[in-house]
């Protein structure tokens, strides 16, 4: 008898705790701080921004080829939308003259790393290396400083993230992933991208999908059908008085 009450006791206090627990991580939840609660203080990047004039952005990756960057700029020229490109160094490097034609055209460019490589397994001294490096190649042909970085593979840690706040870079992810990488059709990117757009939304495409010059028409006015207005990144983010939350919304000081 004596077993079983000390059994008892010990199931009660065991539900005491997760009562505990899960009240706790409802309060948490309520501030918006359910992640920071469970798995502690994390930094983010930034995937969409808290706005309500229903801005958007569309951002490409730069890493490899050209083949349709030509037909893509075309589309985005004839919709009159700039965009934000992030370019990885050795493209860059490789084709400046499509560098220059990007900036020329009143395109936003931002750094994409040098070697395209997972930079949360980097030390503080070889992501410094990578984002430096790499921002003076993009500088040394616009003229423009680099005031913004995507991670590749969207990977990154608390270091990544911290290192290239204080070396002046914006993080940026995405919430619109266009999956024109994978070949997809054009009716399909299209598709992705007007039903998960909203304001605030960061759309990721690349700048050598094989269809998505395609589909960029039917994007830009299907999305300003909606009444959503195009501007490069940079023109969508909060430069100061802002927080990032557990979902990596930007939003004002003192927003909920």
């Amino acid at each position: 008898m004596r077993f079983l009450v000390i059994k008892l006791k010990t199931v009660s206090i065991c539900f005491l705790l997760v009562a505990l627990l899960l009240l706790g991580a409802f309060a948490a939840r309520a501030t918006g701080a359910a992640e920071v609660y469970f798995s502690g203080a994390r930094s983010l990047p930034i995937y969409n921004v808290g706005r309500e004039d229903n801005k958007i952005a569309i951002s490409f990756d730069c890493a490899w080829g050209t083949e349709h960057t030509d037909a893509i700029l075309s589309a985005l020229e004839k919709g009159n939308v700039r965009a934000t490109f992030f370019t990885v160094q050795f493209w860059a490097e490789e084709h400046a003259d499509y560098l220059k034609k990007i900036d020329e055209k009143g395109h936003e460019i931002g750094t994409h790393s040098a070697t395209h490589s997972y930079m949360s397994r980097l030390s503080e001294t070889e992501i410094k290396k990578e984002l430096s490096s790499s921002s003076e190649a993009i500088s040394s042909v616009t003229g423009k400083k680099v005031e913004l970085f995507r991670p590749p593979y969207g990977d990154y840690d608390d270091l990544l993230i911290d290192t290239a706040k204080d070396m002046g870079l914006y993080s940026i992810q995405w919430d619109v992933d266009s999956l024109d990488w994978k070949d997809l059709s054009a009716s399909d990117i299209a598709s992705r991208i007007t039903e998960r757009t909203k304001s605030g939304s960061i759309i990721l495409c690349h700048n050598n999908g094989l269809h998505t010059a395609e589909a960029l028409p039917v994007v830009i006015d299907a999305l300003r059908a909606k009444g959503f207005t195009f501007v490069p990144i940079g023109e969508l983010i909060y430069r100061s008085n802002y927080r990032i939350d557990v979902a990596g919304k930007q939003i004002p000081e003192g927003t909920l």
